[in-house]
C-alpha cells in the first residue's frame, strides 16, 4: 500500500507544471556555453529548420527555452554581456571595426555599469573568467581558427577579421574575453583563451576540462555566412553540422558525466527583431541596444539546456536573456553577480529548468 501511495504522489508531482522562480542550483561541476549567430527562434526551432541536430534531437534530450532574448544587436555587445554583464554602447553595437580602448570607463551609479564609449574595457571591469580564476576554479574560451592564443588585433586599430578568409574564418569580435584588460593583460588569456582544436584533447578527463568553457564556432559554422568562403553552404545547415560534431563529445565526457550543463543559443535575432524580455534596462550608454532597429534588446532567439538535472524533451516558457544565462553561471558556482547580472528582481534559471533528478 505505501509502496502505491508513493507511485500516486510522484504522478501527482508530474502533472503538476513546472514554474519559475529562485532555486538552489544542482551539483552542477563543469558548464559548456555554445554561442552562434543571428538566427530568430521562429527560424531555428520552427517547422522545417535548417538544423533539425538542434531543433529536434537535441530539444529531445533536454530543455528547450521558448522565450530566451539576446540583449542587443549586432554581434559584440551580446558576446560582452554573456561574460559581463554589460550593457551595450553604439560601438559594440557596431562590432567594433576598431579595436579600441572604452573611454572613459568611470563607474555608473547603479548596476555594475561603466560609462563610456568603446570595446576593450578597463581593467577595472570584470569577467565571469576573472572570477572562476579568484575562486580557483578554471575556465577556457575555444575559438574555432583561432591560429594563435588569445588572437586580437593590435590595440587602438583597424579589426581585420570582421570578414572570413579562405582558411581563417575566426572573427576577433565573437572571442569576448578578448576584449577585457583584465585577460588580455594578463598570463591567463594566452593560457585559457586557445583554439577550438584543444577541446577534445581537455575532454579526455575531468581533471583537464575547464568549470566553464565558452565556445565559439568559425564564421561558417555559427550560422553567420552563407554560403561561406570555402564553399560550404553556412548558415543553420552548417551549424547544425557543427553541433553534430561537437556536442555528442562534450555529452561522452567524464566531466559531462560527474555534472554538467551544455547550454547552445544565439547571440541576437534578425536585426529587425529588437525585442527583449526580464525588464531590460538599456545601460548608460545608448537609449536604444535594439539597433539599427528601435528597440529594447536582441530579439527571441531561444536556447537549449542539456544535463543530468534537465529533463529530455521538456519546455520552459519563461523568459530568460544573456543577462540571466551569466547569473545562472554565477550561481552554479556560488560567484557574485556582475553587472546587469544583477538587476532587481532578474531570475536564474529556476525550478522551471532544473527538473530532472
Amino acid at each position: 500500500m505505501r509502496k502505491l501511495l508513493t507511485i500516486c504522489a510522484l504522478a501527482l508531482v508530474a502533472l503538476v507544471p513546472a514554474t519559475a522562480g529562485a532555486a538552489t542550483p544542482p551539483p552542477i561541476k563543469h558548464v559548456w556555453v555554445i554561442a552562434l549567430e543571428n538566427k530568430g527562434y521562429t527560424t531555428t526551432f520552427g517547422p522545417g529548420s535548417a538544423a533539425p541536430y538542434l531543433a529536434q534531437t537535441l530539444t529531445s534530450q533536454g530543455e528547450l527555452l521558448t522565450q530566451y532574448y539576446g540583449i542587443g544587436h549586432a554581434s559584440l555587445d551580446n558576446y560582452i554581456a554573456l561574460v559581463s554583464g554589460q550593457a551595450p554602447n553604439p560601438v559594440t553595437q557596431g562590432d567594433c571595426p576598431f579595436y579600441e580602448d572604452f573611454l572613459p570607463g568611470t563607474p555608473a551609479p547603479s548596476n555594475g555599469q561603466v560609462i563610456g564609449q568603446g570595446c576593450v574595457y578597463p581593467t577595472s571591469v570584470k569577467t565571469i573568467a576573472d572570477q572562476l580564476q579568484t575562486a580557483g576554479l578554471s575556465w577556457r574560451g575555444y575559438m574555432e581558427d583561432m591560429t594563435s592564443n588569445c588572437l586580437h588585433p593590435a590595440l587602438n586599430s583597424q579589426d581585420t577579421t570582421q570578414q572570413a578568409r579562405p582558411g581563417d574564418q575566426y572573427a576577433a569580435r565573437h572571442n569576448p574575453f578578448v576584449y577585457f584588460h583584465s585577460i588580455i593583460d594578463s598570463p591567463s588569456c594566452a593560457a585559457n583563451d586557445v583554439p577550438l582544436t584543444q577541446l577534445s584533447t581537455d575532454l579526455q578527463a575531468a581533471t583537464t576540462t575547464p568549470s566553464f568553457s565558452f565556445i565559439t564556432p568559425n564564421l561558417c559554422h555559427d550560422g553567420h555566412d552563407s554560403p561561406c568562403v570555402d564553399g560550404e553552404p553556412g548558415g543553420l545547415t552548417s551549424a547544425n553540422q557543427f553541433l553534430q560534431t561537437w556536442v555528442p563529445q562534450i555529452l561522452a565526457s567524464p566531466a559531462y558525466a560527474a555534472g554538467g550543463l551544455v547550454i547552445v543559443t544565439f547571440d541576437e535575432a534578425d536585426t529587425s527583431d529588437a525585442s527583449a524580455c526580464c525588464d531590460e534596462q538599456p545601460g548608460f550608454n545608448t537609449p536604444n541596444p535594439g539597433g539599427p532597429t528601435p528597440g529594447p534588446g536582441g530579439g527571441r532567439v531561444g536556447a537549449v539546456l542539456l544535463s543530468q538535472y534537465v529533463t529530455p524533451g521538456s519546455t520552459s516558457n519563461h523568459g530568460y536573456n544573456h543577462y540571466s544565462l551569466l547569473r545562472s553561471v554565477e550561481d552554479i558556482f556560488g560567484l557574485a553577480h556582475l553587472g546587469y547580472a544583477g538587476q532587481t528582481d532578474l531570475k536564474p534559471f529556476g525550478h522551471d529548468v532544473y527538473t530532472g533528478p
